[in-house]
């Protein structure tokens, strides 16, 4: 098997989280209640090496306990180990790049990752320290190609040989037999985001909820007093147990210090946010949680923002089950006006997009939409924008908050290599593409996430639109014939394409409306007139140019031998690039001329942006939004896999080759900790923005 795709970046891109000055600016008890929801985050740093692979606890035990011995000075642990510096080197490289991920696969790209280093460098530098030496013996198999089982080497379905800790311990649990738990737990109204399931040697299955209590009482659990049911066809007489406890010593510090965050909340609103985040983490009961979303949702304006708990699907390869994370950050006020100017024009830029009022929301809930600077995000990959909550009934009947994260956006390489865009637009793309980043961010959560309607009956013989004389959809000029049934939800209904469909879906309306130059203007840009030639023109130009750059390094995400994407947003701006490219009349074309494609560039025409780009993606876009919000489940999935497949020697070689060959390292952040030096009183700690200083912030930072 060749490695060469899976080693490690060499060097990889270390860039600072700077906050300094945000949390400066902060009230002492505004400082304490950030500090105590960044411990309780950072507490869920062995539940996400957890959920990643068997073997990334032991590898971050075993990178803490050599940084400890050594106190950063690796030059002297190489030296007594008889390691040359281009071997530590390479081990350092490594285990910066696995804090920065949160363990051994990409939290971008979910593929494995090995060292550029030999085994043996590895084994000497853990040979002097005892404790380093015996985590060693115990993974060091698996830090590297684990028996050269290809499949390993990506996220996917145990039962088709690929990895996943949302199913552990079970290697043999199959695609089919994970979907009919989860219509179990669908029917009896159980949410699966804090769960993982482990398939039993007699053939049951065991769901595992993420709890400080392993037995909390009935009144508080979703379940009540129900544990145990029996499964349906072709499963009958298999049974699916609930077990309480998983996590449980994390799961204990995390509440524990959001109860004390608790004490310093700012309002009844937080205070109770804290209570239900914490009676959540200790019970393991998502009603509880979902009651802390709500909470959240209507705390607007907060000096210290957050969010924490099990909230994204997208590395669950059944797209059910979250991801640990917790966030913490500081608002920008100044930023923050341009997202609330955004957030005021919405109602007037909706009715831009390509569906009637029969597929949006009866009325437009304004979100809280915000600039925020991080301090603390515990996670196997730091976003640039948020919108949550995911559960469609908060977002429907109460709202959801939008957030842009600067320091994140802002955070930059020196000298960074830009692949794939033409010369003579190079100057125009760097002066630009922050700017287009940021509108971009701006809509896709905003407008892209905030929009559309799920029509359903709610309840029996309850429907939220008229069901006796059906809208006509746009796509097939016929009454619609498919709607979600009560307890079905977007995430039930398209199963693991809705993940990447949904972030598809929000992309095409970024680049949709982007070309409205009323939008620009809010962002400073232009002064609302459509002027292509001028300061707003070359923004969203930037922005196009950045999404086609976007859909070829995507390539990078999709492994031929599996036929699988594994990073979902690259999947999504893949499919905007097809669609790019099949607007018609040279609007964006990939030029070369090598034959092996190494100068490869993107060629968009500017001028045709608003006569071919924008009524592209939205063709495509109304049949994205139409297909999900009636529920259209086939539909939907034959057209996204439709524009998102990869044929053909052009794209899977000689394209793919080209990405591959120009790929650049993911940045990894390097985060501040805090420390409460004296009751009351807490300090930032910052480190400098390198290898030595990621380690010595994990190593000082307490998980």
């Amino acid at each position: 098997m060749d490695l060469s795709q899976y080693l490690a970046d060499s060097p990889p891109t270390v860039v600072p989280l700077a906050i300094k000055p945000h949390f400066e600016a902060l009230t002492e008890k505004e400082k304490l209640y950030a500090h105590h929801i960044s411990k309780a985050a950072f507490f869920g740093t062995r539940i996400i090496l957890r959920q990643v692979s068997p073997e990334s606890e032991s590898i971050y035990d075993l990178i803490i306990a050599l940084q400890k011995h050594c106190n950063g000075d690796w030059c002297s642990l190489a030296k007594d180990a008889g390691i040359g510096d281009d071997e530590v080197q390479h081990a350092l490289q490594y285990f910066t790049q696995f804090l920065g991920n949160l363990g051994n696969y990409k939290g971008f790209g979910d593929v494995k990752f090995i060292p550029r280093c030999s085994p043996r460098t590895i084994a000497a530098l853990a040979a002097n320290v005892p404790v380093a030496e015996k985590l060693y013996e115990k993974c060091k198999s698996a830090i590297y190609a684990d028996g050269g089982k290809p499949a390993l080497m990506h996220f996917g379905f145990p039962g088709q040989g690929h990895m996943s800790t949302y199913y552990p311990e079970s290697p043999d649990i199959t695609r089919e037999e994970i979907e009919k738990v989860g219509e179990l737990l669908g029917a009896k109204n159980f949410l699966p985001e804090n769960t993982r399931v482990r398939k039993t040697k007699g053939g049951d299955y065991e769901v595992l909820i993420a709890s400080a209590l392993s037995k909390p009482p009935p009144e508080g659990s979703d379940a009540g007093e129900e544990t145990t049911w029996e499964l349906f066809s072709p499963l009958e007489g298999k049974k699916v147990s609930l077990v309480f406890g998983d996590h449980q010593e994390e799961m204990a510090k995390i509440a524990l210090h959001i109860k004390k965050a608790g004490l310093y909340a700012a309002n009844d609103t937080q205070k109770k946010m804290m209570d239900e985040y914490a009676k959540s983490f200790g019970t393991g009961s998502l009603k509880a949680f979902k009651e802390s979303q709500k909470l959240w949702v209507k705390d607007k304006g907060p000096e210290v923002e957050s969010n924490i708990g099990f909230i994204e699907t997208y590395r669950d390869p059944a797209g059910n089950r979250g991801e640990w994370e917790g966030m913490v950050a500081m608002v920008n006020k100044e930023r923050t006006q341009a997202f609330q100017k955004l957030v005021e024009a919405a109602p007037a830029a909706i009715p831009k997009l390509p569906w009637s009022k029969e597929f949006e929301k009866d009325e437009f809930s304004a979100p809280d939409f915000t600039s925020l600077e991080v301090l603390s995000f515990a996670s196997s990959g730091i976003p640039a924008g948020i919108n949550i909550p995911n559960y469609d009934d908060i977002r429907q009947q109460i709202g959801f908050k939008n957030v842009s994260l600067g320091n994140v956006l802002g955070a930059k390489a020196p000298n960074e290599p830009i692949p794939f865009i033409r010369p003579e637009d190079l100057e125009l793309y760097q002066e630009n593409r922050d700017a287009a980043f940021e509108v971009q961010v701006g809509i896709h959560e905003l407008l892209g996430h905030g929009t559309g309607k799920l029509l359903q009956e709610t309840s029996p013989g309850v429907f939220n639109f008229d069901h006796k004389d059906p809208p006509i959809s746009p796509v097939t000029k016929k009454p619609i014939s498919t709607y979600y049934h009560p307890s079905e939800t977007y995430s039930t209904v398209f199963g693991p394409t809705a993940s990447s469909y949904e972030e598809c879906r929000a992309e095409c309306v970024a680049m949709a409306l982007s070309c409205d130059f009323s939008l620009l203007h809010i962002f400073g840009f232009g002064d609302g007139e459509t002027d292509m030639a001028g300061k707003a023109g070359d923004v969203l130009y930037a922005s196009y140019l950045s999404m086609a750059r976007a859909g070829v390094v995507a390539l990078e995400f999709w492994d031929p031998k599996s036929a699988k994407w594994g990073q979902i947003h690259m999947q999504a701006r893949y499919s905007i690039l097809r669609t790019f490219l099949d607007a018609g009349d040279s609007f964006c074309r990939l030029e070369s001329q090598m034959e092996d494609l190494s100068d490869l560039t993107v060629h968009l025409d500017r001028n045709k942006i608003l006569t071919h780009g924008r009524p592209a993606v939205e063709a495509y876009l109304q049949k994205l939004h139409v297909f999900k919000s009636t529920a259209a489940v086939e539909a939907g999935r034959a057209l996204y896999e439709k524009m998102t497949s990869v044929e053909g020697e052009f794209w899977t070689d000689k394209v793919r080759g080209v990405v591959l060959a120009k790929k650049s390292p993911r940045k990894v952040f390097v985060m501040v900790n805090t420390v409460e030096v004296a009751e009351g009183k807490v300090e930032l700690v910052e480190y400098e923005s390198s290898m030595e200083g990621m380690l010595k912030s994990w190593a000082e930072r307490e998980v």
